[in-house]
């Protein structure tokens, strides 16, 4: 008996949780029905002054893009002229020096011996010479006396030939002996700054090894290679600004030569411009830049107001309340005071206004409004009874 009334009790109890249950999710669900009949709040679009631009007829220069490395006009390698040990480099690197002036010193022990050698041997062919000069005078006074025959005056006369020859062979010689001597002294072939030290004191060195290296920083160009069909706007003269690596201002340059051979294998030309003097520069920085080569007056907008992730360009024009997608056809690229700005020739008005790409991603068709400008609060001096509250 007490069985059955247990399990009466228990049988209540799930029964009850069960209404209780499908009662709180009707409830729920007709909640949710009746929040998704109710009305939805229109999304306004709040945009800044400065997420609006307006396409405008600007002065666009049209400009080539170019890049290339620093390197001076003016540079040369000092090399050794003679195999000889190295006694002095009078110079380091960064060092300014002249040209003509004393940069390496060789041991010349062996040219001084080379040209005391020479030297004997010039007295030695001389005094042959006045030998011979004399026994041509004497014979000459016998054949005009009948004492000798001429047969041995023309003897005579081959010998002081052929010691004058010796002679001359023996001052040409001394001076070969003398600038090798010379040739152990190395002087600055340029004025400039000494960029490598490419040997120490003590080394023996052979002939053509290279020693220093010195440059020019007075007159610096880069070496850009070009496609032809850019190569055909340009002319000497062209002006460029150019963003070297480290300087923070922009450096100007100038076209001054068009190389008129093309590059074998990848047929680009070479074009060499030279820069403005700048402290800053040094050989072998990177620099990158525009070459100018005409402007036009054209209907452009800032190129960040044209989207591509689309498969044409497009802009989104705020028109009539309402933002719309209008594709666009592109020209002409340029700068104008650090912004780049694009060419629009087809599918804009001048004057239409148009979302920038400050604004970021908007939907087609959102609705929009100015947003108004938000002053700055500002801190009121305390009542007195709010002073007396804080007390």
């Amino acid at each position: 008996m007490k069985r059955k009334l247990w399990f009466g009790l228990i049988l209540v109890v799930v029964l009850s949780a069960l209404l209780a249950g499908g009662r709180a999710l009707q409830s729920r669900r007709a909640a949710q029905a009746e929040a998704a009949s109710a009305p939805k709040a229109a999304v306004v679009l709040d945009l800044a002054a400065a997420d609006i631009v307006s396409a405008q007829r600007l002065e666009l220069q049209r400009s080539i893009v170019i890049s290339g490395s620093v390197r001076a006009v003016n540079s040369a390698f000092v090399k050794a002229r003679v195999a000889a040990e190295i006694t002095k480099i009078h110079v380091r690197e960064g060092q300014a020096v002249k040209a003509g002036q004393l940069l390496v010193q060789q041991d010349s022990t062996e040219f001084d011996w080379r040209v005391r050698q020479a030297d004997q041997q010039a007295i030695s062919a001389r005094a042959q010479l006045e030998i011979a000069q004399r026994s041509l005078a004497n014979n000459k006074a016998l054949v005009a006396q009948g004492f000798i025959s001429p047969t041995a005056l023309d003897t005579s006369v081959s010998n002081d030939a052929a010691a004058q020859a010796n002679l001359q062979a023996a001052l040409a010689a001394l001076e070969i002996a003398k600038k090798s001597r010379g040739d152990a002294s190395l002087v600055a072939p340029i004025s400039g700054l000494i960029a490598q030290r490419l040997a120490q004191p003590g080394e023996r060195v052979a002939i053509d090894t290279r020693l220093l290296e010195i440059v020019d920083l007075s007159q610096l160009e880069i070496e850009a290679a070009l496609a032809p069909d850019d190569v055909a706007a340009l002319r000497p003269g062209s002006l460029a600004r150019l963003q070297v690596d480290g300087i923070g201002a922009e450096i100007g340059a100038r076209v001054v030569r068009i190389n008129p051979t093309a590059q074998a294998g990848s047929r680009s030309v070479l074009v060499y411009l030279a820069l403005q003097p700048h402290p800053a520069l040094r050989q072998g920085l990177f620099a990158r830049g525009r070459i100018v080569t005409d402007s036009q007056q054209v209907l452009a907008l800032p190129a960040t107001a044209v989207r591509l992730d689309r498969a044409l360009p497009y802009v989104l024009v705020l028109e009539g309340g309402k933002v719309k997608a209008q594709n666009v056809t592109t020209g002409l690229r340029g700068t104008l005071d650090g912004v780049e700005f694009v060419e629009v020739t087809q599918g804009l008005l001048e004057g239409a206004k148009v979302l920038s790409g400050s604004a970021g991603s908007v939907a087609e068709g959102a609705a929009w409004r100015l947003a108004s400008p938000v002053a700055p609060a500002t801190a009121s001096a305390p009542t007195p009874a709010a002073r007396a509250a804080s007390r």
